[in-house]
């Protein structure tokens, strides 16, 4: 970027994405963006793939930050647009996951994260292609994306819904048979869901690959093998504390290319957005492909297991208080969802 001239900053905001009102939100950035550094705008979003089309557009351009305002959805657009281009992405999270902006420990309040973009601190990082869908945190097929499908058909919107599918769905889900090739053969696997992981997590804090980073040129294979009802609960906590790989159910490897056969089509995702495909299914990283305005301080997170471990902690005593008096089977599985669920809506 040029030093010598106001930087070009836009940003593409989605009215209707996520779970925070945009209203005067052009207020908030009169106030809060230096225009010493900025000539700035805002552009809002009318349908499903405009944000995409708006930041190819800024981006032939040349404007030095597009800052997508919105959920996942929202900045998986804009950022898709912006890979192999001199223009950077900037994030304010408003949607109910934020799963890149927290794996990029940019702050969830809004002023905060535009005090961040007055900082246009850029750095280069990967990002992914699932049968050349581009994404930036993570992208899988089993039952992560039947849940995505669920959660995309949902009324509502947040960790609670999430968890909610999770529970109901899960006992529900048959494990399928994949295939998998990488740079150290092929192999079979019987698995509940492979997700690829180009950054640590889902969203809400939920870290499915905790030790990945989106400088490395590679993406971290988390396979997770068929487990029964009982299994659900250490699973779901290791998720928060950032200690999935370590359970016994988990495979994990990394690999800059895959290519995965299933017997059937089915569903896939790419950062969380659902799309069926057919039984063929090649992922890749892209290395340093795409440029990000970052927290100057924490570039990617490295933090200590989140609060979130507090409601399963408590869950685990909880059912050991019950566990005597819950017949075997079904109740004692309705009385476990109902525990869990009880204690992630106190949070």
């Amino acid at each position: 970027m040029n030093k010598d001239r106001k930087k070009q900053l836009v940003f593409i905001v989605n009215p209707i994405s996520g779970t925070h009102s945009k209203d005067g939100f052009q207020d908030i950035v009169a106030q809060a963006i230096d225009s010493e550094l900025f000539d700035w705008r805002i552009i809002m979003t009318e349908y499903a793939g405009h944000a995409a089309a708006l930041a190819t557009q800024f981006a032939q351009e040349g404007v030095d930050i597009i800052a997508a305002v919105g959920g996942d959805g929202t900045v998986n657009e804009v950022a898709r647009s912006l890979t192999h281009t001199g223009s950077a992405l900037a994030i304010v999270p408003c949607g109910s996951g934020n799963g890149l902006a927290r794996h990029l420990c940019l702050p969830i309040d809004m002023k905060k994260s535009l005090d961040i973009i007055n900082k246009a601190q850029v750095e280069q990082f990967d990002y992914g292609l699932i049968n050349n869908l581009p994404f930036f945190c993570t992208c899988g097929m089993g039952f992560d994306a039947f849940i995505s499908l669920k959660f995309a058909e949902a009324g509502k919107r947040g960790p609670i819904t999430y968890v909610e599918n999770v529970l109901k769905e899960g006992l529900k889900y048959k494990p399928e048979t994949y295939q998998v090739s990488d740079g150290s053969g092929t192999h079979r696997y019987k698995a509940f869901l492979i997700a690829c992981a180009n950054a640590s997590q889902y969203g809400n804090n939920a870290y499915i690959a905790p030790g990945a980073t989106m400088k490395d040129g590679e993406m971290d294979v988390i396979i997770m093998e068929p487990f029964n009802a009982l299994d659900a609960p250490t699973i779901a906590m290791d998720l928060f504390s950032k200690t999935l790989t370590q359970n016994s159910k988990i495979k994990a490897f990394r690999a800059k290319e895959l290519h995965i056969h299933r017997s059937s089509p089915g569903a896939i995702h790419y950062d969380g957005d659902p799309m069926m495909t057919g039984p063929e299914i090649d992922i890749k990283i892209e290395h340093l492909g795409i440029n990000i305005v970052v927290n100057p301080d924490v570039i990617e997170d490295t933090s200590h297991p989140n609060p979130m471990l507090n409601a399963f902690s408590d869950l685990f005593n909880n059912i050991n208080n019950v566990r005597e008096d819950i017949v075997k089977g079904g109740r004692k599985i309705q009385v476990i969802n109902k525990l869990m669920l009880r204690r992630l809506s106190r949070l």
